[in-house]
């Protein structure tokens, strides 16, 4: 070991071979301190406040690719609402409810109706921004409420886009779905002002910096009652999202088989779906984001990390996915304070009492962080219920949540069809329809469950593009029973020379069959259709609706020439790794038992497993050791960072780690043999820190992290 690596705990630190790459990220509002060295590629710094050159150049300078984040439609714009930007008052762009009050972030932090000049005004931010160096600009969350719509800025919007007076967006389903339009069209053109400008200062200066959209999915949007431009942000210059599904979205409840109740795991495995199918098409990137909290600061650590635990399991059942942002405002995790015990556990009367990030979760957390880096693996196995089917989504399932008549309240016209197949393990997957029309997205799917309940294709086009589709040889369930108020709307499908009374009439025409058709099942080309006259809301409510959509999608597989499978679990290989979850409310087989040699990653031990038996809500993330190459050393699991990893001439091994301060690291390491000595620096590690597996010939290690990072030398 050179001399200057001996002389202290504290090394130089190497070069890290994958310093370019573009893997995991985090967002944060902080400037850089030794709490906060997660290591992952990428620092997005959040906000175009006064500090952002500084804080720009203190990330970099440790090493991260630098991306910058910052609302689109709220923030700290007080100069664009009080006229120091253009010395016009914008306040009356604010969102507004029928009532007049502004829809606000907090304070004068409103939520924005944004005028032509809003674009112009981030512009000039995104520019700082770049001028710094930022290599990414993230445009976080285009939201217009759909209960707004009411303020005197909205009310011009409609006059120019519509050429007509405002109408009040609850008056009737037609202007609610007119007012949704217009709310989707906004951020469209902000957003697109934006795109433009950085494409052309990438242009004049030689950059190539890229426009993301962190943005909820359409599943949650819509749920929430939030229009955002979701899928088309790509057609405008996006190029790429951020899928901001965290627990906080997820746990929303739901309604199964008459119970409503969180689902956590089900809904994030949907909701992560949806924004992969955005992109899958389209060749776009998509990170998936993992919260290992959430905003309500309520809750026990221990709540969150049984909720983190689903959600990122969740997002790893994507194998298309391997880009994540690990965790949003890591200064609120490794430096907050949270309830020992939930609401539920206490007293009445009882005192909150709040603890620090507790070790054994600190330590769990960034063993994940490190394994995120690891999952663009080409090798993915399923083991699971049927696969190759979807249920179509589209955008204007936002547009159809506000009065006088909105759509079922728990979004039962996609859970009603999506949640039976996902309960008895069926990985189905949420499809875009807006990307019907893109040459092969719908290529992936054997079978597609469709409804025009709760949601509307927004063109003659894509409507069409599922009916080749199915002439081409898919199978199409259509569940609906044609009372859907927004039938009414004036669109495409009610215009001349059409005039159908329902959009659902339009796309039988497209199949070629008769618009009255009856309830059955028809051969359409290569292809079939079966249709049932029946509410997908309505059947979420009955104890048997759920029976109901899985013997229609029996009949669909035998259709397909699909063997249709049921199981109480979903398991799914990813290389070396294995991402598994016991399904409750499902079927009452025996678990699923996996067998082998497991690192559990859940488990800050990092303890080796022999036998893994997933139980109703149980979520493993494994690395299966009998899978990874046998020869030499090698690192398999770590709670740091680890570079520069190399077989010392002498005899032994070396590898240098970082991590956040006030962390424990657990390491287990794939050894020869037994190491003689251990030093992290030039500082002997303890007896009690190091335990073989003599089975595994696996060592663990333990240690305290260190921000600046020393190397770790096994003799």
């Amino acid at each position: 070991m050179p001399e200057n690596e001996q002389s202290s705990m504290i090394a130089i630190r190497p070069t890290d071979p994958n310093q370019n790459q573009e893997r995991t990220s985090f967002q944060t509002s902080a400037e850089w301190d030794a709490g906060l060295q997660l290591g992952s590629d990428v620092a997005m710094c959040y906000g175009i406040g006064p500090d952002l050159e500084g804080r720009i150049a203190g990330w970099k300078a440790q090493g991260y690719r630098v991306h910058v984040m910052t609302g689109v439609s709220w923030g700290e714009y007080q100069d664009y609402l009080y006229g120091r930007f253009d010395g016009i008052n914008h306040v009356d762009e604010a969102q507004a409810e029928r009532s007049g009050k502004k829809i606000s972030h907090g304070g004068d932090v409103y939520y924005m109706s944004p005028g032509i000049n809003f674009g112009k005004f981030l512009c000039l931010g995104v520019q700082r921004a770049l001028e710094a160096g930022a290599e990414g600009i993230h445009l976080e969350e285009p939201e217009f409420w759909v209960r707004g719509g009411w303020n005197p800025g909205f009310k011009r919007e409609w006059k120019d886009y519509y050429n007509e007076e405002w109408i009040a967006p609850d008056s009737s389903t037609d202007a609610q779905y007119r007012a949704s339009q217009l709310k989707y069209y906004l951020y469209q053109r902000a957003l697109t002002q934006i795109f433009d400008f950085v494409k052309e200062y990438n242009k004049e200066h030689g950059t190539a910096a890229k426009c993301y959209v962190p943005t909820h999915s359409l599943i949650n949007y819509a749920h929430w009652g939030i229009v955002s431009p979701e899928s088309s942000l790509l057609k405008v210059g996006a190029d790429g999202f951020i899928a901001q599904v965290w627990t906080g979205t997820a746990r929303e409840p739901n309604v199964y088989e008459g119970v409503k109740k969180e689902r956590t795991f089900e809904t994030a495995f949907l909701e992560y779906g949806a924004m992969m199918n955005v992109v899958r098409a389209s060749g776009a990137s998509v990170w998936f984001l993992n919260d290992p909290i959430e905003d309500n600061p309520s809750y026990s650590w221990s709540n969150y990390k049984k909720n983190w635990e689903s959600t990122l399991t969740a997002s790893l059942l994507w194998p298309q996915v391997w880009r994540f942002e690990v965790m949003p405002w890591p200064e609120r995790i490794f430096h907050g304070a949270y309830p020992t015990r939930d609401k539920s556990e206490r007293a009445l009367g009882e005192p909150i009492t709040k603890e620090p990030l507790p070790r054994a979760y600190g330590t769990e957390l960034m063993t994940v962080i490190n394994a995120l880096n690891d999952m663009q693996q080409p090798q993915v196995q399923w083991e699971c219920g049927t696969q190759g089917i979807g249920v179509v989504v589209a955008d204007t399932m936002m547009f159809q949540r506000g009065g006088p008549s909105p759509s079922d309240s728990n979004l039962g016209s996609f859970y009603g069809l999506a949640m039976p197949l996902l309960k008895r393990g069926l990985p189905v997957e949420p499809v875009q329809m807006e990307n019907a029309v893109l040459p092969g997205a719908l290529d992936p799917y054997k079978v597609l469950l469709m409804t025009y309940e709760g949601m509307k294709p927004a063109s003659a086009d894509d409507s069409a593009a599922v009916a080749e589709w199915v002439k081409s040889g898919g199978v199409l369930v259509f569940v609906d029973d044609n009372k859907d108020a927004f039938n009414q709307v004036r669109a495409w499908w009610n215009a001349a020379p059409n005039e159908y009374t329902c959009p659902r009439e339009a796309l039988f025409v497209h199949l070629g069959l008769a618009a009255a058709t009856a309830a059955g099942m028809y051969s359409v080309g290569k292809g079939t259709l079966i249709y049932e006259i029946a509410s997908p809301a309505a059947l979420t409510y009955k104890r048997g609706g759920a029976d109901f959509i899985r013997a229609l999608m029996q009949t669909a597989c035998e259709a397909a020439n699909l063997t249709y499978r049921e199981t109480n679990f979903l398991a799914l290989r990813r290389g070396p790794y294995v991402v598994a979850a016991g399904l409750d409310e499902s079927l009452s087989d025996a678990p699923y038992l996996l067998t082998g040699n497991f690192i559990d990653l859940f488990d800050a031990d990092l303890p080796i497993l022999n036998r893994v038996s997933l139980t109703p809500g149980q979520r493993s993330f494994l690395l299966d050791i009998d899978r990874l190459p046998p020869q030499g050393p090698a690192i398999l699991a770590a709670a740091c960072k680890t570079v520069g990893a190399e077989i010392l001439p002498v005899g032994g091994f070396r590898f240098f780690a970082t991590g956040p301060e006030n962390t424990e690291a657990a390491v287990r390491l794939r050894l020869p043999e037994p190491p003689q000595a251990i030093t992290l620096g030039d500082s002997p590690l303890s007896p009690e820190a190091q335990l073989w597996d003599a089975a595994t010939r696996t060592l663990l290690l333990r240690f305290p992290n260190s921000a600046a990072g020393f190397w770790i030398t096994l003799q």
